[in-house]
């Protein structure tokens, strides 16, 4: 007999449906609840990493604009307002996040620096230490006006 516990190593895809029923159905007794807990737990990991992911990516872009000024793309702007937009969405449907995003936003400066000084080919130490963008202007970016100098 196949369990829901065994489903999840089998089928994930069915061990989440025939999850979804027996809460519909409040048969918590025969919920995989350690398994539960572990996907519940897993969700919110993701969500916290794509936070950082995209914030690390506004930033380095933001510093390739603002530190090549003679190599600015298209693609560099359309990088910066996408995925400003991609946090914005974020906090729009979780906005507890947003205290993920303060937490951690000096150690994604930090990573996007790193990012930036591969990609620019110019030295870490060409970067400020302290990040010279506001949190809040990280999010506003909505429009190309914001990176016109």
């Amino acid at each position: 007999m196949i369990t829901v516990k065994t489903l999840y190593e089998t089928d994930f895809s069915l061990w989440l449906e025939e999850t979804a029923g027996l809460l519909r159905a409040g048969k918590l007794d025969h919920l995989d609840i350690e398994n539960l807990l572990e996907e519940i737990e897993g969700m919110s990991r993701s969500e916290r990493d794509a936070i950082e992911s995209n914030l690390i990516r506004v930033l380095q872009h933001l510093l390739k604009w603002h530190y090549q000024p003679q190599k600015r793309s298209p693609s560099w702007a359309y990088s910066i307002i996408e995925h400003s937009r991609r946090l914005h969405k974020a906090f729009q449907n979780s906005p507890s996040l947003r205290r993920h995003f303060e937490t951690v936003f000096d150690e994604c400066y930090s990573a996007a620096c790193q990012a930036a000084s591969v990609e620019t080919q110019l030295p870490l130490a060409n970067f400020p230490k302290s990040c010279p963008f506001a949190q809040a202007d990280v999010l506003d970016i909505n429009s190309e006006d914001y990176l016109i100098d």
